[in-house]
């Protein structure tokens, strides 16, 4: 509905450099992947690309305080880098009270979110966009999962510690067990990382 926002959503296919650098997550190999698998979403570029990121965090600024509700943000990634990190586009989807963390409890939080986003990927719904002056069919879907170790074993179920703890390497993780340290080592990510 808004003039200046709707122009800036085609901003990753209209505005952005390409020139082969990585300045934005349109440039990423995930983007083009996605585009060329549902290039029937990609042909409107006002469809959105959603990145969800979750933490949990501490109300009271107090350390000794057990306290952790958690978020779950939203953020629409077809803005310019400028603008889509910034709060007035940062979607508060979910705030999950309580004195812990949610664990394996998260899905359940999830399902009314998860819902919508298969809806919204699935059927779409009837927008108006301000800038074109015309109706269309929005679509949206999310591409990718922000979060630290401890959120991505929440959100992911994957095990961050023991033999297979790689999120990207899974179960060809190469990990050695350190007899003394009573516990593992992962040497050979150290290379990607450094």
């Amino acid at each position: 509905m808004s003039f200046k926002t709707a122009a800036h959503m085609r901003w990753h296919l209209e505005g952005r450099t390409k020139d082969g650098c990585l300045r934005h997550p349109a440039d990423s190999p995930t983007w083009k992947t996605f585009d060329y698998q549902h290039s029937e979403f990609s042909e409107d570029p006002r469809n959105v690309r959603l990145g969800l990121a979750s933490n949990g965090f501490n109300p009271f600024k107090n350390i000794s305080v057990s306290h952790s509700p958690w978020l779950v943000i939203l953020v629409p990634y077809n803005l310019p880098p400028w603008m889509c990190m910034k709060q007035p586009y940062s979607m508060l989807s979910l705030l999950i009270p309580g004195p812990f963390a949610p664990g394996n409890d998260i899905d359940i939080y999830l399902q009314p979110l998860i819902k919508e986003l298969k809806e919204l990927w699935d059927v779409g719904v009837n927008t108006y966009d301000a800038s074109s002056k015309q109706n269309f069919k929005l679509r949206t879907v999310l591409l990718w999962t922000i979060s630290d170790f401890p959120g991505y074993v929440i959100l992911s179920g994957w095990s961050t510690k023991g033999k297979f703890a790689c999120p990207m390497c899974h179960q060809h993780t190469h990990s050695k067990w350190l007899k003394h340290g009573r516990k593992y080592c992962y040497m050979e990510k150290m290379k990607y990382f450094l």
